[in-house]
């Protein structure tokens, strides 16, 4: 009877323990610990499974060796900085310079984020604060791009910037297409073709980039209580003033996200550029990681390879560490109500 009673007792011990708060909080929902148990095992599962790949293309890029481990090896068994040295030299054999694809790539990059920014936050606020006829048609249109993949938009966008180009047709006549053309049976030296440069793929991307960016700062911009803007008014600032001064600081946070994540998206495109480019002056980083493949596996120098795959990954961290106050701020803005 006693043997009982002291095994009943020792359960009841165990499961008073692993059912005890965790919390820290008197009242309201309680977190047993054996639920604070699972949730760090799935962390620390979710953690392992993503931190693998890195772990691996940072152990490779660290190797001095060209050919690909053939074991799973996450750490490095030697620090060799050489794979960078010769991705920062001469990243493949065309004749450009890593200086050059950072350009391009920034350039590309940034600038289409500023300008989709620019034009989306502009858009937004109209759709948000003004009515006017066909507004929910419109904004129908703008989402309508966002049900398509991207690289189906690719073809109409190929043939319309294709068409745009300039022309030496000889005797010091330049010719620009659509507008103007050689004469019959001239065809001409192409001068510029607006498809086959990086202001003609800013374009493209810009045109994807826009939808999403629209719909984003809209649902923000609606959450922004309009008397700001009218007691602003009241006290003599034009609608330039209060979209300037007004606006756009209360929705620095969800333009820091805005850009975020279309920087994401614009530094590792990879498809229009290929599809577009075919100058190696024009190349992007991400084009040139695509370039160090073979055609066998054997053939990929794989230190480089991982090299140039964390220096085209580098960038994303950096802006994410630099904004990532005004993106936690963001993301989490309209989460709470009251």
């Amino acid at each position: 009877m006693s043997t009982y009673k002291e095994t009943t007792k020792s359960k009841n011990l165990i499961v008073r323990f692993l059912n005890m708060n965790t919390s820290g909080e008197v009242g309201g929902r309680e977190f047993p610990l054996w639920k604070q148990i699972l949730m760090q095992l799935l962390a620390l599962f979710i953690t392992a499974e993503v931190m693998f790949p890195i772990m691996y293309v940072i152990t490779m890029s660290l190797s001095s060796k060209t050919t690909r481990p053939s074991s799973l090896e996450l750490f490095p068994k030697e620090i060799s900085f050489v794979a960078y040295q010769q991705v920062l030299d001469h990243p493949t054999g065309n004749p450009v310079t890593f200086i050059e694809l950072l350009r391009n790539s920034f350039l590309l990059s940034v600038g289409v984020g500023l300008t989709a920014l620019l034009i989306a936050v502009s858009a937004a606020y109209a759709f948000s604060r003004f009515k006017f006829k066909l507004r929910q048609v419109l904004m129908v249109l703008v989402f309508v791009p966002l049900l398509m993949p991207a690289i189906g938009l690719s073809t109409p966008l190929y043939l319309l910037l294709n068409s745009f180009r300039f022309v030496d047709c000889g005797q010091g006549i330049t010719a620009f297409y659509p507008i103007t053309s050689c004469a019959a049976g001239v065809t001409g030296k192409l001068i510029f073709n607006l498809r086959d440069s990086l202001f003609g793929v800013g374009i493209a991307m810009i045109a994807g980039a826009l939808p999403f960016a629209v719909w984003n700062l809209k649902g923000y911009l609606d959450t922004i209580p309009k008397e700001l803007e009218e007691a602003a008014m009241i006290d003599g600032a034009d609608p330039n003033q209060v979209f300037f001064q007004i606006v756009l600081p209360l929705a620095v946070p969800q333009l820091a996200v805005t850009f975020f994540l279309g920087f994401i998206g614009h530094w590792q495109e990879f498809a229009l550029p290929w599809l577009f480019l075919s100058q190696p002056k024009d190349y992007t980083l991400s084009m040139t990681l695509y370039n160090m493949t073979g055609q066998y596996a054997n053939s990929i120098p794989w230190n480089r390879f991982a090299a140039m795959a964390v220096i085209v990954a580098l960038p994303v961290a950096i802006i994410y560490v630099a904004l990532q106050k005004q993106i936690v701020s963001g993301l989490t803005s309209g989460a709470v109500i009251g």
